[in-house]
């Protein structure tokens, strides 16, 4: 972690390190999300879907063992610090990454995370010996996390993809 701005704010939190980007924040999260951020805990308690908890930087990330995301924006209409913004596009490029602990891959049936896929993201490729290999649409894919939810063998975790770079025409 690179040093972070030597402010009176970060002093007083004891911390004089950045804030780690890579943590899951609730959707309509600003840049400044982690300066901004007080813990007050609105966002944890306005979430229907209870899926915003405490982190243990004290601010909110998502935990979608609990459920998943409708992106209905009740966490950011309650933020009063404006760490959250509901006027702000969404902008989600959370994409799930399925782990080699992933039942169909070593032989046992189940498919639950494409059961789950209201956007039909998630496929799977037979391959011999009665297993099957899941595959994901990106560019179906809402990032919702349906998929952990429901997944027996916690197999599905979150990755911050990059959207994809245009190539330039010559």
């Amino acid at each position: 972690m690179t040093p972070a701005q030597p402010t009176r704010r970060n002093f007083l939190k004891g911390s004089l390190r950045s804030p780690d980007h890579t943590l899951m924040r609730p959707p309509r999260a600003v840049d400044a999300f982690p300066t901004l951020c007080d813990g007050c805990t609105k966002c944890e308690t306005a979430c229907p879907e209870n899926i915003i908890v405490m982190g243990k930087d004290r601010q909110p990330v998502i935990d979608f063992t609990h459920g998943l995301c409708t992106f209905c924006s009740e966490c950011a209409n309650a933020c009063p610090t404006g760490a959250l913004d509901p006027l702000l596009d969404l902008d989600w490029n959370w994409k799930p990454a399925i782990s080699q602990t992933c039942f169909s891959q070593i032989g046992v049936t189940c498919r639950s995370c494409e059961d789950a896929c209201d956007q039909n993201a998630i496929r799977f490729k037979l391959r011999l010996g009665g297993r099957s290999e899941p595959q994901i649409d990106s560019d179906s894919c809402s990032g919702c996390g349906a998929c952990a939810h429901v997944c027996p063998a916690n197999a599905v975790t979150f990755k911050l993809s990059q959207p994809e770079m245009s190539e330039a025409i010559t």
